[in-house]
């Protein structure tokens, strides 16, 4: 007799491994075994049948739910998917969004662009209950992507959730303890970490070549009044036709308020705005390439000096972190600035050590700045000057959230999806996301109360002077 394969979803989720097996059919059981196997040797036998009932064959079609239907995941996040899921075999079955607009867009579009009728939920509770989707792409609010990726992870399914990964501290740790005690494959948006030409940095650098990095320049320029402005959805959206106290979460009750909803990005404590979407990006790039898993101190400050157009956030702010071993033997400097008013100079990375730079703009190695031989002869010492240098095949940053299928989030999207297949770790796990959280929570702390800000290791927790 042929064996079938044990549908996903179909075991009690309140019974273990072992009494699932009991009143499972002999040919079922094989191949439930088989799929077991096949996730690794890290599943745990007495773990609840929930988390083994969301493992994927090999020729398993992947079904996929989106959390949230918005600029972010129609503008880039689903074109990029789409580059990928027939030939990984998987498909978007479903959507859940709160505000009844974007689930009616978003049923028509999902549709037209993939040829299927798309199960359309009013929350996640409604998702996970009633659909079998494997993995979900989390594209919500800033303060939400922790909770709704802990949602996701406890209800047994892989997420690809949206950076910021948390905005506090408690969401961070909450966030990192739930994938951490589950079997979930969860890649962090921080795209970069799946880019050719930051691969290639990040490789260069581990050779040693470059010398100790003791100076850090990032930046992120515009002149956009219209960044993360709505004024013609704020116009029709509607307190009666969403769930604005599930919108909350856990942030204090406000009263509803339409730009809270679709310009979150512009009041605190929805996000921080220019840290939340931009800083973590960059800070995320220099915890990877260095090792190094939060500042040993920040200080920042910045004010509303271009767009006083009710906002809460900055839109322009300057921090200074300073990185580097506990006992200050060795440590370098990062400054970052962002302003909204101006867009000269507009993304730049720039990595400098004493032999000269590594340049993530133009994407090249160079001795500018490094130690003539003039200056080393007069100390006794050896000139250093670096080698000029490319990375080949580098792919250009876009400053634009929402750019199609750019090659950036095309790659780490793909990377998510091959890993939910392999069951390996993702370019940008949890661990990357709690680090960049850190870093994250810091600077809010900075700018909050204009002192300097350390962390405490040992309590995981950030401090006020």
């Amino acid at each position: 007799m042929e064996s079938q394969q044990l549908p996903l979803g179909q075991i009690d989720t309140s019974t273990t491994l072992s009494e699932a097996l009991k009143h499972t059919p002999e040919d079922g059981r094989r191949q439930f075994i088989k799929q077991v196997a096949m996730a690794g040797a890290g599943l745990a036998v007495g773990m609840s049948a929930k988390s083994y009932a969301r493992i994927i064959g090999a020729n398993d079609r992947v079904q996929v739910g989106i959390v949230g239907f918005a600029d972010r995941s129609k503008g880039s996040l689903i074109p990029c998917f789409m580059q990928h899921n027939k030939e990984l075999n998987m498909e978007i079955v479903a959507m859940s969004d709160i505000w009844s607009l974007r689930r009616e867009e978003g049923a028509a579009w999902l549709k037209e662009k993939t040829g299927n009728s798309i199960y359309v939920a009013r929350n996640n509770e409604e998702l996970y209950d009633k659909t079998k989707v494997d993995a979900v792409i989390i594209a919500t609010a800033d303060f939400q992507h922790a909770l709704h990726g802990i949602e996701a992870v406890k209800a047994g399914r892989d997420a690809y959730v949206e950076k910021p990964m948390a905005n506090t501290m408690e969401d961070a740790k909450a966030i990192l303890k739930a994938v951490n005690e589950s079997s979930r494959i969860v890649q962090i948006g921080t795209q970069r970490r799946s880019t050719s030409n930051y691969i290639q940095a990040n490789e260069y650098l581990k050779t040693g070549e470059f010398g100790d990095i003791n100076m850090i320049e990032l930046t992120w320029n515009v002149n956009q009044p219209g960044r993360w402005r709505r004024p013609d959805l704020v116009a029709k959206c509607k307190e009666a036709d969403l769930d604005w106290k599930r919108y909350l979460l856990n942030r204090p009750y406000e009263a509803f308020d339409p730009r809270k909803y679709l310009e979150y990005r512009l009041f605190w404590p929805y996000s921080s705005g220019i840290p939340d979407q931009w800083m973590v990006h960059q800070i995320d790039t220099v915890h990877w390439f260095t090792g190094l898993e939060a500042p040993r101190s920040v200080v920042a400050n910045g004010g509303i000096y271009s767009w006083n157009d009710g906002r809460r956030n900055f839109d322009t702010m300057t921090a200074v972190f300073d990185y580097g071993t506990p006992d200050l033997k060795s440590g370098f400097q990062v400054i970052y600035s962002s302003r909204m008013g101006n867009s000269a100079g507009g993304i730049k990375e720039y990595y400098y050590s004493k032999g000269g730079m590594l340049n993530l703009e133009t994407n090249t190695i160079n001795d500018n700045g490094g130690l003539n031989e003039g200056h080393a002869k007069a100390m006794g010492l050896k000139p250093f000057l670096l080698p000029e240098k490319s990375l080949a095949e580098a792919t250009k940053v876009v400053a634009s959230a929402n750019t199609g299928a750019d090659p950036s989030t095309s790659a780490h999207v793909r990377n998510w999806m091959e890993c939910i297949r392999s069951r390996k770790q993702p370019n940008a796990n949890v661990k990357a996301g709690y680090q960049h959280s850190v870093a994250l929570c810091m600077v809010i702390k900075a700018l909050e109360t204009g002192k300097k800000i350390t962390f405490d290791s040992k309590r995981q927790e950030v401090v006020v002077g």
